[in-house]
């Protein structure tokens, strides 16, 4: 698993303003809803992308079925998605988003060839981390009482 430094951390998640969010769930005891829902709770605007929700309302914004229907700037890309779905994600990714600064693959996806694809375009990549997970560490907001873990709280 590749070791990202907190402060590169950091200076993703302070210069993100507008997330897409790919395999974002409608049902809220999904990682993928309240992820998403956190990210727009602490100010980002989170862009909603499933196929199977095309044109419904989640978090104030139409969900979008691909990211090539999203026509407004993205900062990152968070996948929600399995492994092996992932090259396709990045390619249109970087087709769709000619500023894109960061491509966000969560904890348990990795795709080191299509990371390296996006780096190579000037794309930062973080792989199999939750940007949830990583803004309350590295913000103060995660409270450990006494030992780590790696448990997401669906209560927000």
């Amino acid at each position: 698993m590749p070791d990202y430094s907190d402060s590169h951390l950091k200076d993703i998640l302070r210069r993100t303003k507008v997330v897409a969010v790919v395999g974002v769930s409608m049902n809220p005891v999904r990682p993928s809803y309240y992820v998403a829902r956190y990210l727009g709770l602490k100010g980002f605007r989170v862009i909603p992308v499933n196929p199977g929700h095309a044109g419904k309302l989640l978090f104030g914004e139409t969900v979008r079925a691909t990211l090539s229907e999203v026509s407004e700037p993205v900062d990152m890309v968070d996948i929600f998605r399995r492994s092996e779905s992932v090259p396709p994600i990045v390619d249109e990714a970087l087709e769709a988003f000619p500023k894109l600064r960061t491509i966000w693959m969560q904890i348990g996806v990795e795709h080191p060839v299509a990371a390296a694809k996006a780096q190579a375009r000037g794309v930062d990549v973080v792989m199999n981390r939750c940007p949830k997970i990583e803004y309350q560490r590295l913000f103060g907001e995660l409270r450990m009482g006494g030992f780590a873990t790696g448990i997401i709280s669906s209560k927000l």
